[in-house]
């Protein structure tokens, strides 16, 4: 299987039924409209959150009005966790691109739960782990790729959950359109004429499929060794 493994964030408590469990007992349960916030930059972390259903962006607004994507957590994922651990006020806001539920927890529950479940805390570390190689990627891919590569890379990331064995990565993977292009440009450090355009050529080279309403990745492997080893 390609050594991808820092894309897919699985459920934060899959094989952990009594950490759930535990967490359960202490979150409290909150039902996002499509746009609403959950909280804003400069906030202070006073809490976490689980995302039980839905789908939500983070991301910092500049000076000059624009809004760009840092993360999208999507269903079964924690987020707000660098701040709870350290203290520190919120670095970016956290809103909701529809509909959503979310489970939260005190800072002071969270920190029992992380002390009473060795488990639990090795989950977060690991959650951190991977997410600040994310990072990295997308530093140096602004740096060095090119746009039709930072797309790319997006879609398999979109679609990695769905890609959990070799013979997978062989096999057409359809995935719903949640992003506007707007927001696929602002996770991408490009703009949405770019992203159109990029579509339509990623779809003349038969990476992708576009129909309505989904985009088709008809070998993902295919797709990923395009972005290992792009053309000249």
């Amino acid at each position: 299987m390609p050594q991808t493994w820092h894309w897919r964030e699985r459920d934060f408590f899959e094989g952990l039924p009594r950490e759930k469990a535990a967490f359960l007992a202490k979150a409290r349960r909150r039902e996002l409209r499509k746009r609403e916030f959950v909280f804003h930059a400069g906030d202070a972390g006073t809490s976490c959150y689980y995302l039980e259903s839905g789908s939500l962006r983070i991301f910092r607004a500049t000076a000059e009005g624009k809004e760009p994507m840092v993360f999208l957590r999507r269903q079964g994922e924690m987020f707000g966790l660098a701040e709870i651990m350290t203290g520190a006020l919120r670095q970016a806001s956290a809103q909701a691109i529809a509909s959503a539920v979310i489970l939260e927890i005190e800072r002071k529950d969270f920190e029992a739960l992380l002390a009473d479940h060795y488990p639990l805390a090795k989950r977060v570390i690991q959650i951190l782990g991977c997410r600040l190689r994310f990072l990295g990627e997308q530093v140096e891919g602004l740096m060095v790729s090119d746009v039709v590569t930072r797309i790319l890379k997006l879609l398999l990331q979109q679609a990695y959950p769905l890609l959990d064995d070799e013979e997978a990565w062989e096999q057409p993977v359809t995935l719903p359109v949640t992003l506007t292009q707007e927001q696929i440009a602002s996770l991408t450090g490009s703009c949405q004429p770019t992203v159109s355009e990029t579509l339509r050529l990623l779809q003349e080279e038969g990476l992708i499929e576009m129909r309505r309403r989904e985009i088709v990745l008809p070998n993902p492997l295919t797709a990923l060794k395009r972005i290992e080893e792009p053309p000249c």
